[in-house]
């Protein structure tokens, strides 16, 4: 699995970063480079983010960067960062500094001294190496963004660790700007374990519940978990009546203390009959979202002697899914019935019940 598909506190790294730049007012558009093969991997990740179509890289990071800057010259920016996307930490505040620092001069990037002791090995052993002067470099990288492209198309059979490095052999003036320790690059296994725990340390978890009934009317289907299911009867509501997805949403809402399902969308409002619900569900996880909140995990159980629900628990899990986002082991759908007692025993309406559980930032 590229690393920046991998999953860390509930999202892959990408998401994490494309969030980071998508909240900040100074970004105006954000494109991802990728490979080919992974275009999969990128729909899911990115899935209801609003972005413009991915650039797909060539065959080495600095093909791939400049691909991405010529994509933009139909509508050239003024400015542009480069991002690495391994990085889920970059901070609004690191954001602006570096763009600011663009008002002087042509290029900027962030710098970290180097605290620790350096030693290179050698035969036998290993010899201390002054850290006198040296700096670690971070992304983003920022640039004018006519004077980037012209340095990427000057030297473009030439290899470079950074963009930077190539802005220096282009002769494009230079501001260093303060870097940030939790900006850190994820590449080994230990980074990751960090990286989870440091996305933990931000948030608090929060659990909602919710719960819905809707009686059986005429027809010959109903809607339970965003799936269609044939049957006898059809569940009488004033949207789709979807029992599972309805009870989800309040979960959700109630995490946020967002209200209920009723608050958002009214009964009263003719805009809202027979509509789908997903819908519903999907407004709430934006809701959590705005708030930076992470749906970590979600459990519906659906209450009715018939129809008969096994056959269709899966296709119902990956719906869930696919409207929250989320991996299909984090969805929980169950059935149950209660042995003939009460209104669901005697066949005349379907119950459901939800939990989600939520990281809410602190």
């Amino acid at each position: 699995m590229p690393k920046q598909y991998a999953v860390v506190g509930g999202k892959t790294v990408l998401r994490w970063v494309v969030e980071a730049f998508a909240g900040r007012p100074e970004i105006s558009e954000i494109r991802v480079v990728i490979r080919a093969e992974d275009r999969a991997l990128y729909e899911s990740a990115t899935a209801r983010l609003n972005l413009a179509p991915p650039i797909v890289g060539g065959d080495s990071r600095q093909a791939s960067v400049r691909l991405g800057l010529e994509a933009l010259v139909a509508q050239p920016p003024q400015r542009v960062l480069i991002h690495d996307a391994a990085r889920p930490f970059v901070s609004g505040a690191l954001i602006a500094r570096t763009l600011e620092a663009l008002d002087a001069a042509e290029s900027a990037a962030p710098f970290l001294e180097v605290a620790d002791t350096l030693r290179r090995r050698i035969e036998g052993g290993f010899e201390i190496v002054s850290r006198e002067g040296l700096v670690r470099a971070q992304t983003p990288q920022g640039f004018r963004y006519a004077a980037i492209l012209r340095a990427h198309r000057k030297f473009a059979g030439e290899n470079f660790t950074d963009d930077i490095a190539l802005g220096e052999r282009a002769g494009l003036s230079f501001r260093a700007v303060p870097g940030d320790e939790a900006n850190m690059k994820l590449t080994t296994p230990d980074d990751f374990k960090l990286a989870e725990r440091m996305m933990s340390a931000q948030f608090e978890t929060r659990t909602g519940t919710g719960f819905d009934v809707h009686r059986f009317a005429p027809g010959d289907y109903v809607w339970l978990c965003g799936v269609k299911i044939p049957h006898d009867a059809s569940l009488e509501g004033h949207s789709d009546a979807d029992v599972g997805l309805h009870a989800l949403t309040d979960a959700i809402l109630g995490a946020g203390a967002e209200g209920d399902i009723g608050v958002h969308f009214p009964p009263s409002d003719a805009r809202w009959r027979g509509a789908p619900s997903d819908l519903f569900l999907a407004h709430a996880a934006s809701l959590a979202r705005a708030k930076g909140g992470v749906i970590a995990h979600v459990d519906v159980t659906v209450i009715c002697e018939r129809p008969k629900l096994s056959p269709h628990r899966d296709a119902m899990r990956a719906r869930i899914a696919e409207i929250l986002g989320l991996s299909l082991e984090r969805v929980s759908v169950k059935a149950t019935t209660t042995e003939g007692l009460g209104f669901t025993g005697r066949g005349e309406g379907i119950a459901a019940q939800a939990i989600a559980t939520l990281r809410m930032p602190l």
